[in-house]
């Protein structure tokens, strides 16, 4: 027996309600991010990549807010954009995520199956940001965020965070898929 459709719709929500939370549960303050006294012209490439480095890893949620926030903006400054991208989601949601296993999809009397409704949505999906100004638009904010962050990055002298070693350590870019997901533990030894 299948879960309601009301139910499968009220769960994801809450799945995305509370992942939303947890991570502006870990946002720094604002005023903290925007420290006019802690903004410096780092001496070397390298102390600028520390710094980056550094900073990312301190202020990822309060970036991953910017991100997001210029992309709001991007898109809600093109409606037919915003148009585009809500309509592929709802085609994602209604004809793939939230459609119950023991209803197949029927077009014109011809039962689809799972598999090639995945296919049918990716192509559907790629065509659809390839020939309209939605990919430009997303990979332009996109970059532009990531602008944002790196020279806010570059400039912010993080001597005056608080960071652990082993948190550094352990948020690269690739850090979820190296380390499991989960971050090591500290290790305290005395001298």
């Amino acid at each position: 027996m299948s879960t309601p459709p009301s139910a499968a719709v009220g769960a994801y929500f809450t799945t995305i309600t509370s992942s939303l939370r947890s991570a502006v549960s870990r946002r720094r303050p604002w005023l903290e991010l925007l420290d006019l006294s802690a903004i410096s012209r780092p001496s070397s490439l390298s102390d600028a990549s520390v710094r980056i480095r550094k900073n990312l890893s301190y202020f990822r949620a309060n970036y991953a807010t910017i991100l997001a926030a210029v992309l709001a903006f991007s898109l809600l400054s093109h409606p037919l954009s915003l148009l585009t991208l809500l309509s592929l989601i709802a085609a994602w949601l209604f004809l793939y995520i939230l459609r119950p296993a023991d209803q197949p999809l029927v077009v014109f009397s011809r039962t689809i199956s799972d598999r090639e409704t995945l296919w049918i949505l990716i192509a559907f999906t790629f065509s659809v940001i390839l020939f309209t100004n939605v990919g430009s638009l997303l990979m332009s904010s996109t970059l532009i965020g990531f602008g944002i962050v790196c020279v806010h990055g570059v400039f912010r002298d993080p001597e005056d965070l608080f960071l652990d070693d082993t948190v550094l350590a352990n948020s690269g870019l690739f850090s979820v898929v190296l380390n499991g997901g989960a971050t090591a533990p500290a290790v305290v030894s005395k001298v």
